[in-house]
């Protein structure tokens, strides 16, 4: 007598073909809503990023009010809120500014060309280069660097 375990392996019988084509169907919609997430939830956060893009206008200097006021516009296609000013004597010790104020007070830059001024209170001096980074919210923070007159 030979053992069951075998009789099972030698067995020619399988699943019915319309059991195994249901079974290929089911897997097929599974890979498709599985890449179709990934891709919706890669899509939507580049281009919620990707939609901010902040460019440097101008930049006055005030010796008298010991101020520094920084145009910016985004020529982006989303608004950007401003999360945070860092202004330093080079790149690598950039602080944060708590003495500022924008216009608008929202800190709000509309998208296609809106502006924004920004005035921080600094002791600068001339003839130094400052280096400066603008942080939205959301996107790409605007890095530059200039010298004082």
């Amino acid at each position: 007598m030979k053992p069951r375990l075998f009789k099972l392996l030698v067995s020619r019988k399988g699943i019915s073909p319309i059991l195994a084509t249901l079974l290929l169907i089911v897997i097929a919609v599974a890979a498709v809503i599985v890449t179709y997430a990934w891709v919706m939830t890669y899509t939507t956060s580049t281009t919620g990023q990707a939609g901010v893009f902040l460019r440097k206008d101008s930049v006055a200097w005030n010796s008298t009010a010991g101020t520094i006021t920084v145009y910016v516009r985004n020529t982006g296609t989303a608004d950007a809120e401003i999360d945070a000013v860092y202004l330093g004597t080079s790149s690598t010790n950039l602080v944060k500014q708590t003495s500022v104020t924008y216009d608008p007070s929202t800190k709000l830059v509309e998208k296609d060309g809106g502006t924004i001024t920004i005035t921080i209170t600094y002791p600068w001096t001339s003839k130094t280069t400052y280096y400066f980074k603008i942080a939205p919210k959301i996107g790409e923070a605007l890095s530059f660097q200039e010298k004082a007159p």
